[in-house]
């Protein structure tokens, strides 16, 4: 085989045959007739079997061959095409000026890279433009973190190109583990491990499955983040998959020193979790809530139990916090209303224990009494659990000394109050206060006490659970007491299922409020005499209290 540090040196003609689609038209920029192709070309992860029959095609055929390689000279992809290479080929090392070691370079370690790119294409431009056809080798797929990309920004729109994928080190991994990525509707994430550990840790946790790329020095970073997120436990590490140097273990026996940089993490799908590790059915669940379901009562050799209150937010999915995705992830149990449950995707060895939404301190009680077993618990709540919700209940419940040593945290969600004050603008930019309409855990005349003091003293009012199919005059009895401090014309903003598929977001007024339109699912907020509603060009509405209060 030849290798040639000169591009303008002759080469092998013919080539491949022409691409069936291509990304740009040719451009000849040396005068030519005929310029040549330039292809990217993905052989895999490691095991030259795994190179697709057209990648073999390109590589035995073209007229160059270049690869991209660390100082050293030595490059995996042209180690794993190396039996399609033949006699009479140019090949083109590109060699890395830089790798993880400083440089002298005015640039920094930026500036040497941009600089050996902008060479290398222009390299590679002098083949094209002498009528050679080039197969630039990728490792893996060309476009997965692939160096082949930086070649095909420079030169793709001035050449023929076409890009031919590749087993990802991604797939060799769950494969060489025998693991699923996803299943069904699971979420799958590709992750740098450049990352810092706290943003890596927050996707982690908004993620069912995930592979972080990049090892090599990143580990310690790597596992620091899978520790944040409560996944370390789940994770795998894989390096080299497919090759004669393959190997994989639980991520967490792992020595930092021994990772290379070829290596990945990998979350595997969690459905299928229970099935590879064991009995090949998956756990049951309990859709009665009172009892464990059958297994629940302890976890042997686990660390203790605990109880964590999370937060869901009101209804999209999109408003779920990475720590609260963390906290329903790592939970044995989950534990609450059976609306709020469904809309928490689990896993096969979670196990749900639905109830009624008027049974708070039994299923407060029940987390605890599982925690106490050594079950890992969430209890689920919709919007914060602190507000109007399960963190008061269970931290009540708590209190009792047969749950001294159980622990309870809370984990915040988005409440209701700020969704709706968000699809209509900004009512809550100044104080307010919050009240609910509910009179089954505290009469009415202190509901009106507190309405009234608060419209008293001009506050913006968030008005949570304002009727139900029982309780109809509370609001009428509301709107009289607040009409007794307020304009007719003060702005009111219903908002509906927000964050749900019936959403629906109303600005009115205390006046024209009509009660008859509201219920359970509905959260209002009144304006105070600052409030203004503003209207738009395009016939919306939006509602705003200024930040600032006139002088008395």
């Amino acid at each position: 085989m030849t290798t040639s540090a000169n591009p303008g040196s002759s080469g092998t003609q013919g080539g491949p045959a022409a691409p069936s689609s291509t990304a740009t038209s040719a451009s000849a920029t040396s005068g030519q007739d005929t310029v040549g192709r330039l292809y990217g070309v993905g052989v895999g992860p490691g095991d030259p079997e795994l190179i697709t029959v057209k990648a073999a095609r390109l590589i035995e055929s073209a007229d160059v061959v270049a690869y991209h390689a660390a100082r050293h000279g030595r490059s995996n992809a042209r180690a794993i095409a190396a039996g399609l290479l033949r006699d009479g080929q140019v090949e083109e090392p590109l060699i890395y000026p830089v790798t993880t070691e400083t440089t002298d370079h005015p640039g920094g370690y930026q500036g040497a890279i941009d600089e050996f790119y902008a060479e290398a294409a222009d390299r590679l431009a002098a083949h094209l433009d002498a009528g050679r056809d080039v197969v630039v080798l990728a490792e893996g797929d060309p476009f997965f973190y692939g160096s082949y990309m930086h070649m095909h920004k420079r030169l793709a729109h001035r050449y023929q190109t076409e890009v031919v994928p590749g087993v990802t080190s991604v797939s060799a991994a769950s494969a060489v583990l025998g693991r699923p990525l996803m299943e069904r509707d699971e979420v799958l994430t590709v992750l740098p491990g450049t990352l810092p550990p706290a943003e890596l840790a927050a996707r982690l946790t908004g993620t069912d499955s995930a592979a972080v790329m990049k090892l090599g020095r990143t580990f310690d970073g790597v596992r620091e983040a899978l520790t944040q997120a409560g996944r370390l436990e789940d994770a795998w590490y894989v390096e080299r998959a497919t090759t004669d140097h393959e190997r994989s273990a639980p991520l967490a026996e792992v020595d930092a020193d021994s990772v290379p940089y070829f290596s990945l993490a990998l979350l595997p799908s969690p459905a299928a979790t229970a099935f590879v590790e064991g009995d090949g059915k998956g756990a049951g669940r309990s859709e009665e809530a009172g009892r464990p379901a059958a297994g629940s009562e302890s976890r042997p050799g686990a660390p203790g139990g605990s109880v964590t209150v999370v937060g869901l937010g009101p209804g999209d999915p999109l408003w779920l916090t990475p720590e609260a995705r963390g906290a329903l992830a790592e939970a044995d149990d989950l534990v609450g209303y059976l609306p709020y449950l469904e809309r928490v995707a689990t896993g096969a060895h979670q196990r749900k224990h639905p109830s009624d939404n008027r049974v708070e301190a039994e299923r407060a009680a029940f987390a605890l009494d599982l925690a106490k077993r050594g079950r890992r618990v969430a209890v689920v709540s919709s919007g914060d659990p602190g507000v109007f919700a399960m963190a008061a209940a269970v931290l009540e419940v708590s209190e009792d000394p047969q749950w001294k040593d159980v622990p309870v945290r809370v984990v915040p969600g988005l409440t209701a109050a700020q969704a709706v004050a968000g699809r209509a603008g900004a009512p809550l930019g100044h104080d307010f206060c919050v009240v609910s309409l509910s009179d089954r855990l505290k009469p009415w005349p202190v509901i009106a006490r507190r309405l009234g003091a608060a419209a008293a003293a001009d506050l913006v009012i968030a008005i949570y659970n304002p009727a139900s199919k029982t309780r109809r005059e509370q609001l009428v009895n509301a709107r009289d007491l607040l009409l007794e401090h307020r304009d007719a014309t003060t702005p009111v903003i219903v908002g509906r299922d927000v964050g749900g598929p019936q959403e629906d977001v109303r600005v009115t007024t205390l006046g024209e409020l009509d009660p008859a339109t509201v219920d359970m699912r509905c959260l209002l907020i009144i304006g105070s005499s600052q409030t203004r509603a503003v209207a738009r060009s395009d016939g919306s509405t939006f509602v705003y209290t200024p930040r600032s209060y006139p002088a008395e």
